[in-house]
């Protein structure tokens, strides 16, 4: 047991010492970040980092926060934290307590814009051996966007020991950033530069291209101009496929949202004929709705927050369509046969819905959060997926097939399925047809607050969000054939992509412009859209 605790004390002292030894070693270097204005900060920050010891990244670090100062009594570099009226000094290698100091006791090192691009490169190199690999991958990350060639012995030594994978690529593509763009690159083989190159075209982004480009169009040899050309033609091939995959999946999120927006109108549109201009506000009433579910979970149970967004869906399906069969009940029933009068009364409704909102919860925007599991994106080659519209894609995938299913196995999809084709057969067999109409219009209008729900994780909730939408559902609409849910699917994602894949040459506004015209035409030619629905009435 004796024999035991003096081997324990024989360590600590051993650990002691070597601490010690270390900061002894680095004061000095610390000692000059304190003097000589900004040039001597920045040339003993460099030796510092050229030390190589991971003891001088706390240092480093609080220099960069603002937190190193010099006390003016005897010239010390210290730690300086404002507590109260006073400082709580310690000891910046060590962390030793150094006591407290009033303000005019010390005197803050100030960092420039220069400094503190040197302070990055300088923490990218330092904690390239960290044993954590997300901070070895943020560091490999730092060192190729700053190019230190001071970082290059410390970056080998790390390549050389690392066993990730990923962050081995990451510290590889630093090394090849740095050689490319550094003084090294005069001495390079043809067959260094080739690796380097490579190296930098298989990490396929946008910053690997603008380095190339940079080399491409430097003073390099004529090798490695070539090279760099040849590598910047593959790398933009490879960009532009990606970024139509990217096109194509941005044309599939709106297809998504214009195909929730759009499936409730394409109902009731197709079972009543029915032009109904405050589609947008139900969308606008399930928008609302979220926020007032999230308000209640914020208030009475924040813990299950994230839960929120799945209480909020049956509500809002329940309140836009209660106030759907209300409309309908009180006005739309009047007006059947008379569409001109419809369209009229329905852009009334919009207009009160919408002041009636202002009125309870003012013009402005509501915010309406983000359950955590719908927050951040990931990787998928060259693609930016976001998990909010992941999600979105995945509900209205899911609410398109749910809506098929009631409306093919069950008693009221057969009744409104037998209305849309042949109302008075329907009427003669028995079906009570004023009840389908009331029932189809809230089921449309439900889907419409369904789908205010999920644009309330993307866009802002206002009295106008409806507005937005209501134009591009009636085209989908129209384009995939009245009633069809199948022809607003096809109608939804093609509108969508095509929205998506113009707007990069012709703008947001003339890209809308350009698929409306496109549509006008394609009317003209199949007047009953991609899908025409069979049926006696429907035909007559």
């Amino acid at each position: 047991m004796r024999r035991a605790l003096r081997w324990l004390m024989a360590v600590c002292v051993v650990v002691a010492t070597s601490t010690a030894a270390y900061a002894a070693d680095l004061r000095p270097l610390v000692q000059a970040l304190g003097s000589g204005g900004y040039s001597g900060t920045e040339k003993a920050l460099a030796q510092l980092s050229e030390a190589g010891d991971p003891a001088a990244v706390p240092v480093i670090e609080a220099l960069q926060a603002g937190d190193l100062y010099v006390r003016k009594s005897d010239g010390t570099v210290v730690v300086a934290r404002k507590s109260g009226d006073a400082f709580t000094l310690t000891d910046p290698l060590t962390r030793a307590a150094l006591g407290d100091a009033p303000a005019a006791a010390v005197e803050k090192i100030r960092i420039n814009n220069s400094l503190r691009r040197a302070i990055s490169a300088s923490l990218g190199a330092l904690t390239l051996m960290s044993p954590d690999a997300g901070v070895r991958r943020s560091a490999a990350d730092a060192v190729f966007k700053s190019r230190d060639a001071s970082a290059l012995e410390t970056l080998s030594a790390a390549i050389a020991k690392e066993q990730d994978k990923g962050v081995r690529a990451a510290m590889e593509q630093a090394r090849a950033a740095i050689l490319l763009t550094g003084e090294a690159a005069s001495k390079m083989t043809d067959a260094d530069i080739q690796a380097a190159t490579d190296t930098l075209t298989a990490r396929g982004d946008r910053d690997a291209l603008v380095l190339l480009n940079m080399v491409a169009g430097s003073g390099a040899s004529d090798v490695t101009k070539k090279l760099a050309a040849a590598a910047v033609s593959t790398l933009e091939q490879k960009l532009a496929f990606w970024a139509a995959l990217q096109n194509l999946w941005y044309g599939l999120s709106l297809g998504s949202v214009l195909l929730l927006a759009a499936i409730g109108l394409a109902v009731t549109f197709g079972v009543m004929g029915v032009i109904n201009m405050a589609h947008g506000e139900m969308v606008m009433i399930g928008a609302y709705t979220t926020f007032l579910v999230q308000e209640f979970f914020r208030a009475h149970a924040p813990g299950l927050f994230d839960l929120s967004i799945l209480v909020a869906l049956p509500a809002a399906f329940l309140v836009s369509g209660g106030v759907g069969i209300i409309i309908e009940r009180s006005v739309i029933r009047w007006l059947y046969g008379r569409p001109l009068e419809t369209l009229l009364a329905t852009w009334g409704l919009s207009l009160a819905l919408q002041q009636a909102v202002r009125s309870i919860f003012g013009p402005t925007n509501r915010e309406v959060g983000a359950p955590s599991w719908m927050s951040g994106a990931f990787e998928l080659g060259g693609l930016t997926i976001t998990y909010g519209r992941l999600w979105i894609v995945i509900f209205a995938f899911a609410v398109f097939a749910a809506l098929l299913v009631a409306l093919k196995r069950t008693w009221f999809g057969l009744s409104i399925r037998a209305v849309t084709q042949n109302r008075p057969m329907a009427n003669a067999m028995g079906i009570r047809t004023a009840r389908v109409d009331a029932l189809t219009f809230g089921l449309g209008s439900g889907i419409a607050g369904l789908a205010g729900v999920a644009l309330s994780q993307i866009d802002n909730v206002s009295p106008n969000l409806g507005q937005g939408y209501i134009l591009d559902s009636f085209m989908v609409v129209v384009f995939g054939g009245v009633g069809n849910l199948w022809g607003t699917l096809v109608g939804a994602l093609t509108l969508g992509s095509m929205n998506k894949f113009l707007e990069p040459y012709a703008g947001a506004v003339l890209g809308k412009i350009l698929v409306l015209i496109f549509i006008i035409l394609f009317i003209q030619r199949r007047p009953r859209g991609l899908f025409a629905l069979k049926g006696r009435a429907v035909e007559a």
